[in-house]
């Protein structure tokens, strides 16, 4: 069975009504980045970040995969499928993806601030109970503070990432400018001669080896599964 990894981004959750962060109006022009998504921001103000998230869990509820998740999911029926995914969303699990590796964190998580990749201390949310009241504190006294990856912070699952990418029979990126590292990077450790095909309505420079078909993320599935 081909192996198939599938890299994708805030453009893959797009259709199903969130919204990417860099856009013109992405929720970057509304929050500062530096306030709700960087270490420093957590340690002036955990209160803010927290409601921060609390706000972002309760949009997410309330969203469903749309037919691009659905489509790569339905991949697993004759591939072996791996996404890697820079979204902190869960909707490739919700559209029935078995091998999800989230890059930046996970948004419907919460975790010991002073050792957040301590599974101990994690917590999953669910729809009824998906906000933590500012100052609740972890299984190790600490407080709790959303599962994600902030600016600056180490990447602990490019690792994992990467050596999937190795292996990839197959390599589809969806939904991402190619601009974030270290995710940026991990098309460098495909293999020479294996097919890299991009699913993105913006034209992206991403090297003559890329076929790139310029169409959100529903279309551009459609498209491709024609072509594999």
């Amino acid at each position: 069975m081909k192996k198939i990894v599938v890299l994708t981004g805030a453009g893959m959750s797009v259709e199903s009504g969130l919204k990417t962060f860099r856009d013109a109006d992405g929720l970057w022009e509304e929050y500062p980045v530096q306030k709700v998504a960087t270490h420093e921001g957590w340690l002036n103000d955990p209160t803010l970040v927290t409601n921060f998230y609390n706000m972002l869990r309760k949009k997410c509820w309330g969203v469903k995969p749309n037919e691009g998740h659905k489509l790569v999911a339905e991949l697993e029926k004759k591939y072996d499928v791996t996404v890697v995914t820079q979204n902190v969303d869960n909707l490739h699990e919700q559209a029935g993806s078995k091998k999800v590796i989230h890059l930046h964190g996970e948004l419907m998580k919460v975790c010991s601030s002073t050792d957040p990749d301590n599974p101990r201390y994690q917590q999953t949310l669910t729809p009824e109970n998906c906000e933590i009241e500012p100052g609740t504190k972890a299984g190790d006294g600490s407080l709790l503070r959303p599962f994600i990856v902030f600016f600056g912070e180490a990447v602990p699952n490019i690792t994992i990432a990467a050596e999937e990418c190795q292996t990839a029979d197959i390599f589809i990126i969806i939904g991402t400018s190619l601009n974030v590292y270290p995710a940026a990077g991990l098309l460098h450790y495909v293999r020479p001669g294996v097919p890299v095909y991009l699913i993105d309505p913006n034209p992206i420079s991403a090297g003559k080896s890329v076929t790139q078909i310029q169409k959100g993320a529903s279309e551009g599935m459609k498209e491709l599964i024609q072509k594999l």
